[in-house]
């Protein structure tokens, strides 16, 4: 075989990295090259798109089914491709970045599936997209073990057949990879992170009996599922594995989408394997689209929007309903909690939570959810053991008397909460702690007992903005203004001052941190994504 021609991507403005070069093979970049010749084009049709079904949702204030795909919907006759053996029993999955900790931890963690993040729960650091990769390649190939430098510890992988499935997350459609550029132009993220791990992965999963299986965030139509599908069916040819061979399961997070959820299943047939219910993505999607739609659009704290409210249960029914419609996988939301080793009072009262959660869920007919921390498997584990027993899905729950209607998951005025003095203190608290961490590459961060991610950000700073621009009145009497918000903000960051000590706060990014978080939630220009203005600010 001859060797590839030169790629003609630059890597640019980063320092070498170890073992960059296992990574960013000329063969590697050639591909990359290709995905970006052939589809960036259409991916920056579609984000136009976006834009301008923002604004007729800002228009009109409401959103439907399409009448154009009322047909897809009504043929009963069509489904999804059956699932392969990796990806048939996904009772449990286990969330997290791509760290090399992380990465044998998830594995090892007795979940079914471990969905390997490249995007919410990594910030996009040049180290983090190209270690990342590196990490999977040596997971498997086992080659990866990691001692903790603080506490000593070793870890290594345990036995092939107890280790889960990966299924990777690339960054979503809007991100590019700066580092990465085309004649002088930024490759988008998604088909960095996907190339990358497609190239060098597809034909050793296959040998494992696995498969290269994705997760496919920030979808907001089925066109662009449409688009992901060209994309599978380019690089299968490209690398010559059988059509098919691809899986992908489609992050319901935006609100559009999930008007859209058969259609997008239908874009996918021949690789979809579900959908799954992402909840802090959503709420933040039906901030950002319907900001201007007045009172009845107001979200409360975001701890009172329990998946119990009736504009989020028409959500996860429907999505129930459409995936074993269909023959795929429905896959219930995160278990964010992260124990404490010192409090057990603590973990007993969120364990329970936890178990009530993944009780419901399996309980309405979801094949399996999610998990942020490896001490929530076994309880995750029980709850669909429980209904599901020995059988790896429950496909067969047809949820026929499940009955949604277009106003049904945009009724947020159902909801009985309020706004509360407290809810912007915790916005403005979560917001600050996140953004500072993800400023300085993590992705992941424990803050009050919860793993959170961007999407955790994305519903604070969307909150702040859509209470100040309803002059919402919080029960203290006091109005959400600007001023109040840059206030709280303010005793926030000292409180943080106080609590780490000078030393730490001058060695974190707080200020900066705390500027942004301002930026992004008093701008009378509400940013499509607080990671956009951040990733602007992030070294390395």
């Amino acid at each position: 075989m001859s060797a590839p021609a030169p790629s003609p991507l630059a890597v640019v403005d980063a320092e070498p990295l170890p073992r960059q070069e296992e990574v960013l093979t000329e063969a590697a970049l050639a591909f990359v090259a290709e995905l970006h010749r052939r589809f960036t084009p259409r991916r920056d049709e579609l984000l136009a798109r976006r834009a301008e079904r923002r604004a007729e949702i800002a228009r009109t204030s409401t959103l439907d089914f399409l009448p154009e795909t009322a047909a897809i919907r009504a043929d009963d006759s069509w489904k999804v491709a059956p699932a392969p053996a990796a990806l048939n029993d996904r009772r449990v999955e286990i969330t997290g970045p791509t760290d090399r900790k992380m990465t044998i931890n998830a594995l090892n963690s007795g979940a079914k599936v471990w969905l390997a993040d490249f995007e919410d729960a990594s910030a996009p650091t040049w180290e983090n997209v190209v270690l990342g990769q590196v990490n999977l390649i040596d997971a498997y190939t086992r080659a990866i073990d990691f001692t903790d430098a603080r506490t000593g510890r070793s870890y290594a992988l345990k036995p092939a057949e107890e280790l889960a499935t990966v299924v990777m997350r690339p960054r979503g459609w809007h991100l590019e990879e700066r580092h990465l550029t085309f004649e002088g132009r930024a490759v988008p993220g998604a088909l960095v992170d996907f190339g990358l791990y497609f190239f060098h992965n597809a034909q050793r999963l296959i040998d494992l009996g696995k498969g290269p299986y994705f997760y496919l965030p920030k979808t907001e139509s089925h066109l662009e599922a449409r688009l992901w599908n060209d994309v599978f069916v380019f690089a299968q040819d490209y690398v010559g594995i059988p059509q098919g061979t691809v899986r992908a399961t489609v992050l319901i997070e935006t609100i559009t989408a999930a008007y859209e959820m058969e259609e997008i299943l239908y874009e996918l047939r021949d690789h979809a394997a579900g959908l799954n219910a992402g909840r802090w993505d959503y709420l933040f999607s039906i901030v950002k689209n319907f900001r201007d739609g007045g009172a009845k659009f107001v979200l409360p704290d975001r701890n009172a929007v329990t998946m119990t409210a009736p504009f989020m249960r028409a959500y996860t029914e429907l999505l129930v309903r459409t995936c074993h419609k269909r023959g795929a996988h429905a896959i219930g939301g995160m278990a964010a909690f992260i124990p404490s080793r010192k409090d057990a009072e603590v973990n007993k009262v969120a364990f329970e939570k936890v178990k009530a959660d993944k009780d419901r869920e399996a309980g309405d007919g979801f094949d399996g959810s999610w998990v942020a921390h490896p001490d929530l498997v076994p309880i995750a584990m029980a709850s669909f053991d429980a209904v599901l027993g020995d059988k790896p899905h429950q496909k067969d729950r047809l949820r026929e008397d499940v009955s949604v209607a277009p106003g049904d998951l945009i009724a947020i005025d159902s909801l009985d909460a309020k706004p509360t003095s407290d809810g912007l203190r915790n916005a403005v608290q979560v917001g600050i702690r996140y953004i500072e961490a993800w400023l300085r590459g993590l992705g992941a961060v424990a803050i009050f007992n919860l793993m959170e991610d961007a999407a955790t950000a994305e519903i604070s700073r969307s909150q702040i903005w859509q209470w100040i621009n309803a002059g919402v009145v919080f029960e203290n009497g006091e109005t959400a203004t600007p001023e109040l918000a840059r206030k709280v903000a303010a005793e926030e960051l000292a409180a943080i001052r106080a609590e780490i000590g000078e030393e730490a706060f001058a060695a974190g990014k707080w200020q900066q941190a705390h500027d942004l978080l301002l930026h992004v939630s008093l701008d009378a220009d509400y940013a499509d994504f607080l990671t956009l203005p951040a990733y602007e600010q992030l070294v390395g």
